[in-house]
């Protein structure tokens, strides 16, 4: 019998303090201390909470945690916003090249995602027809907003950045949403970290919304977005996003009804909620299928191990089958097929090199 494999669809790598470029501490873009203790930006630090954010201690975690192959998303630190343009695309492009590399000498381990910003339409297309062309790379990490060339906040689905969704769809891309600055947008003290904790999942909600007004999951068939942290809000607040469109029609003309995304085969959620009764909602929504691992290690938010909340990595899974929330066949599904189905679609021949890759 085949061995079910475990695969973690969300997580995250910091390169080693050496392996960042002088000129991203000089500009003061982004840097991890010479202790590995803390990760600085500009006006900016965050504590490393665990050495997994590291390549050979991410090994050994995955290892302990009999995680098989990891996802890693780009760094939301390194989107690029607000950055001079040549700043800019030299950040991006240091994120990508470190990314493809770690897939490429870790290839039983590490899918990787690359990153663009949108608001350079023409050097983002060729960035990503570089990563796929030149890296092999297989999955496009995208900001649920960014700041254009005038300095306005806008919606990654956006009608301006469809020449992305369309190489996209050429290339067979997995997408990745994930939300980050929101302090930068949302006129609030940056306090009781609000913007991790309430706002970011506001910022998938909204991604989630123009994607499906757009109708882009039925207009792009060969992309398959992923919204980070379940898309939280999304799930609460579909009555209300349905309601609102058959009330007031007037404000909606040309858009696709919001519930054609429900279940969509084109869109999928990782498992991160941080609780049983979230999950349930987003599975009752749009069907197990529809749901990869998301473990977000690790951060802290992740889904690490913690006696403080009795956690470890896997945990949320492990409760929904007990309670019945999903049959076991789910379970594996949800930590092997349906992260392979997002990677991949339904192009076999691309499963099947995905599956060689993990197996060696």
């Amino acid at each position: 019998m085949k061995r079910k494999l475990r695969i973690n669809g969300h997580s995250h790598l910091l390169p080693y303090p050496e392996e960042i470029p002088d000129y991203m501490q000089e500009k003061g873009i982004f840097w991890v201390d010479k202790d590995r203790k803390f990760m600085l930006q500009k006006d900016w630090k965050r504590p490393v909470t665990d050495s997994s954010f590291f390549l050979d201690e991410k090994l050994e975690w995955m290892e302990r945690n009999k995680l098989d192959h990891a996802v890693v998303l780009n760094l939301s630190q390194l989107y690029g916003n607000g950055l001079r343009v040549e700043e800019m695309k030299k950040a991006l492009r240091f994120q990508n090249d470190f990314n493809a590399r770690i897939q490429r000498e870790h290839p039983s381990k590490f899918t990787c995602g690359f990153v663009v910003h949108p608001g350079f339409i023409r050097s983002a297309c060729w960035e990503i027809e570089r990563c796929v062309e030149t890296h092999g790379m297989q999955l496009l990490c995208l900001p649920t907003h960014y700041m254009d060339t005038i300095g306005t906040w806008r919606c990654i689905f956006d009608e301006e950045n469809e020449p992305i969704f369309e190489l996209a769809n050429k290339y067979n891309l997995a997408v990745e949403i994930h939300p980050y600055d929101g302090e930068k947008f949302i006129k609030l003290e940056n306090t009781s970290w609000r913007f991790h904790l309430i706002w970011m999942l506001a910022q998938c909600g909204d991604a989630y919304h123009f994607l499906t007004l757009n109708g882009y999951q039925e207009k792009y068939p060969n992309m398959r977005t992923c919204f980070a942290h379940g898309g939280q809000l999304a799930q609460i607040n579909l009555g209300r996003r349905i309601q609102g469109f058959d009330g007031r029609p007037d404000l909606f003309e040309g858009k696709h009804h919001p519930r054609k995304a429900v279940g969509h085969k084109n869109i999928f959620f990782d498992t991160l909620v941080h609780d049983t009764g979230g999950l349930e909602l987003l599975i009752r929504n749009h069907g197990s299928k529809q749901v990869i691992m998301g473990l977000d290690d690790p951060y802290p938010l992740g889904e690490m191990e913690s006696d403080k909340q009795s956690s470890y990595p896997g945990k949320i899974l492990d409760l929904a089958v007990e309670r019945d929330i999903i049959t076991t066949t789910e379970y594996d599904d949800i930590w092997e097929n349906n992260v392979v189905q997002w990677l991949c679609g339904d192009d076999d021949i691309a499963k099947q090199k995905l599956l060689n890759r993990i197996l060696g």
